[in-house]
């Protein structure tokens, strides 16, 4: 089997994700579109270098469905000849996307693939696409499904997190993300967002709020206590599944919560002779892949389970990853992680994370991985995890070893 490489790892920067951000008016359509055309551009690329597009998306109604990647692909300056696969994995499906791409490399399915994905969260509504897991009784109610945040609460409750501590990583994720941008770590990525005439729309992250104190999100009121004790009353859904629970701690608010963001990431990836083909120099292997399923009413808890897995699938210790990124879903996410394999913090989202910077559903995956392989070069260090919690309970990771 072959190895699969990392060329190339670029990404939008993340609008608000609501009517007033810099890239409501943008379609997911067009901003994947320009962000191919970045990647053929930057690794000066011929329009059919590449075997696929495979786009990660999670909520497919609308202008983010029919099959988005192929659309993309039209839309961009690639060869009408390569198609587009659209996947969804809920928040790991831009990673799944990448990982898959790596997996076809490695198995002999084509020389080189753009992998990544795209969430336009404030034009298609999170939840819009009436999902069955949320609203079919014959899921819903035989497998105790509640909101996400009622599960980030429960993880919070089950291993003991005191909403002091979710804020205090809040704090520290606005800081490092504050400082990354400050220090230009994310500049070898972030492709700029333009208009038809070539004025700049977004070239930075826009979700940042710099200066958040511990003060200020003590003033936040719980996000999810109100649907959980009082109407629909989801803590009662969870005491049946977990009755060794006498009560759900409500910690989650806005401030240590990922925001609700727009965005889009690609990652070229091929193997040696597509290196060669094309005069590029690979950064990096994909040594790993993984995923797995988990408990869907916890649901939150699949980064635990999925990095011992792809570890062991590896031949390889937690002590042999050198930085982490473990996406910042919700607080609990990250500490659970940090708690279950005591890993320095110094080490995790050494640049902050989705509460600082926005979790663009479908295009998360790719991201982390992106900016993982940046402070891998940028610390000289050489193997990195980079992980996702997943709605309905799974978990998804992927290694990297800079070459």
């Amino acid at each position: 089997m072959t190895d699969a490489f990392i060329y190339d790892a670029a990404r939008t920067p993340r609008g608000k994700g609501r009517p007033d951000g810099g890239l409501h008016e943008v379609t997911a359509l067009a901003l994947s579109a320009r962000l191919l055309n970045a990647v053929k551009e930057r690794n000066n690329l011929e329009g059919n270098a590449v075997e696929d597009v495979i786009w990660g998306n999670v909520t497919q109604v609308k202008e983010q469905g029919g099959c988005l990647a192929r659309s993309a692909v039209l839309a961009s300056d690639l060869d009408e000849r390569i198609p587009g696969l659209s996947i969804n994995r809920f928040c790991a499906s831009g990673m799944e996307a990448v990982n898959l791409a790596a997996n076809q490399v490695k198995a002999g399915a084509g020389n080189g693939y753009i992998a990544g994905g795209v969430e336009m969260m404030s034009r298609v509504p999170m939840g819009s696409d009436g999902a069955a897991i949320a609203v079919d009784p014959t899921v819903a109610m035989n497998h105790y499904f509640v909101p996400q945040g009622i599960s980030a609460d429960i993880i919070a409750t089950e291993y003991g997190f005191s909403r002091e501590e979710a804020d205090r990583l809040a704090v520290e994720s606005q800081r490092r993300a504050a400082q990354a941008w400050e220090e230009r770590r994310f500049a070898r990525s972030i492709v700029p967002v333009r208009d038809q005439n070539g004025l700049t729309i977004l070239d930075r992250d826009e979700y940042m709020r710099p200066g958040t104190t511990m003060e200020d999100l003590a003033k936040l009121k719980p996000a999810f206590k109100d649907m959980g004790e009082v109407m629909p009353g989801f803590d009662k859904v969870a005491m049946l599944k977990y009755p060794h629970l006498d009560r759900i701690d409500h910690i989650h608010h806005a401030g240590n919560s990922s925001g609700i963001v727009d965005g889009a990431a690609a990652v070229l990836i091929g193997n040696e002779e597509f290196g060669k083909a094309h005069g590029l120099r690979p950064r990096a292997r994909i040594r790993a892949t993984a995923k797995i399923g988990t408990d869907p009413t916890i649901m939150l808890t699949g980064p635990v389970p999925v990095t011992e897995k792809i570890l062991a699938d590896s031949g390889m210790s937690i002590g042999d990853i050198d930085l982490f990124e473990v996406n910042e879903a919700f607080a609990a996410v990250v500490l659970r992680f940090m708690q279950a394999f005591q890993v320095d913090p110094a080490k995790v989202n050494v640049n902050g994370g989705a509460m600082a910077l926005g979790h663009p559903l479908g295009a998360t995956g790719a991201i982390i991985i992106g900016t993982l392989l940046d402070e891998l070069e940028r610390q000289d260090k050489e193997v990195g995890l980079a992980t996702l919690c997943i709605a309905s309970g799974m978990g998804a990771a992927t290694i990297i070893e800079r070459v």
